[in-house]
């Protein structure tokens, strides 16, 4: 979803399912009175906190009525910290950006994206062309976002985004982020850009087929149809564009794929890995970096900046990427996510050709497990990034350089060898 966020990056991300273990058991456990209870601080806090910030805005009274009438908070959403608890890092890993690799590419998720795209790709052959001429993205990387986000318009968004936005504003782990999108969405009906009745939602508040979440629709949604509307529920032109004028918002390179799988040897430290460690092409290729298949790097690629990703660290494929990954990123902060949209793009345009490396048995930790070796790290010096549980590329590089530095084979991934000898 465009909005979401990995160890605390981005604009508009969120929809992967992080579910709060110790709240939902609270949630089990709540009395009627005590869901009573929040209902009426929930609805003191929309009259005498928001509604003062949204009248501000240019929100009319009748707009936030008419968002609010009958919506009381969803106590089955995840991310949410009861009125009066403290937030706790939930034991168990939902969210599937951020769990086993080798699950996020089970090759029948994988597949459901590309032979879609590659129908949808011949059946909108002239809207993906002029598309592809006014952005500058190419078609099939904005096929595999269609297809990932909504199952390209299929899925169903059962949510009332102002249920949705209003809990997780009032009660949510990141409370701010949640009430900007909540104020977003009242001036997408103050504007009449979209009735109450049409704001309908993922558990995450985001919108439509691209599944944007309200700032991004104001921000990066256009009509491109022609029809007058901006239209990401409905309209096909519209949906693809909006994610094309996104992309290019965040600085899409015209001409420049997502990056190339290669083969990384022993010699060449997995802590090298990240976005703020990039070299030129041929440097990387310098230090014994190939691509897979023998295939050679583009001679128009060797100059231009490249970084190196290994997101299960030595128990995965390994890629050197372009600048335009983290483009990708920016839709959805993970590493995952991002390389999914690479590979299905390449998937869609040319076969389903795997990838070369296969991934290892990763991703079982208990998120939990990994935060708390976050802080051991983090109390060492270490820059993790955010003690969140999740292993983004700054943990990854982390545990690289503590191993290396304790005598260990660096693999640049946690494993519950390493959880044991940094308690």
């Amino acid at each position: 979803m465009s909005g979401r966020t990995e160890g605390g990056a981005t604009e508009r991300r969120l929809c992967g399912l992080a579910v709060f273990l110790a709240t939902l058991v609270a949630l089990l456990l709540a009395t009627p009175a005590s869901a009573a209870k929040i209902d009426d601080q929930f609805h003191a806090w929309l009259q005498n906190d928001l509604w003062p910030e949204a009248s501000a805005k240019g929100i009319s009274r009748k707009t936030f009525d008419t968002a609010f009438d009958g919506v009381k908070p969803n106590l089955k959403l995840p991310d949410l910290v009861m009125p009066g608890k403290k937030p706790t890092t939930p034991q168990k890993q939902h969210q599937a950006e951020f769990g086993s690799p080798g699950a996020y590419f089970a090759e029948k998720t994988v597949r459901a994206v590309t032979s879609g795209g590659r129908t949808r790709k011949a059946a909108n052959a002239r809207t993906i062309a002029a598309i592809e001429k006014r952005y500058g993205v190419p078609g099939e990387v904005l096929l595999a976002i269609w297809g990932r986000e909504s199952g390209f318009g299929a899925a169903k968004m059962p949510y009332d985004a102002f249920e949705v936005l209003g809990t997780k504003a009032f009660m949510a782990t990141r409370k701010d982020f949640f009430r900007t999108e909540l104020l977003a969405a009242l001036e997408i009906v103050e504007r009449g850009l979209a009735p109450v009745g049409a704001m309908k939602s993922s558990w995450a508040g985001a919108l439509g087929q691209p599944q944007f979440m309200p700032s991004s629709f104001l921000n990066h949604a256009v009509d491109f149809d022609g029809d007058g509307r901006t239209d990401i529920w409905n309209s096909v032109p519209d949906t693809l564009a909006s994610i094309a004028n996104y992309l290019v918002h965040y600085g899409w390179v015209k001409g420049r794929g997502w990056g190339f799988e290669v083969t990384v040897p022993e010699a060449v430290s997995c802590s090298l890995e990240g976005p703020d460690q990039g070299k030129r092409i041929s440097e990387w290729a310098d230090l014994g970096i190939k691509r897979v298949a023998a295939r050679p790097f583009p001679a128009r690629e060797l100059k231009a900046e490249g970084f190196l990703l290994m997101p299960a660290g030595r128990s995965g494929p390994a890629f050197i990427v372009t600048p335009n990954f983290y483009v990708l990123k920016q839709y959805n902060t993970s590493d995952l996510y991002a390389l999914f949209i690479g590979h299905g793009a390449d998937r869609i345009a040319h076969g389903d050709n795997n990838f070369s490396g296969s991934w290892g048995a990763v991703g079982g930790l208990h998120r939990s497990d990994i935060a708390a070796l976050q802080r051991v790290l983090e109390a060492e010096g270490y820059d993790v990034g955010s003690a969140d549980g999740l292993p983004g590329f700054k943990t990854r590089r982390s545990i690289g350089n503590w191993q290396a530095k304790n005598g260990r084979a660096a693999t640049c991934f946690p494993d519950a060898d390493l959880v044991t000898a940094l308690k």
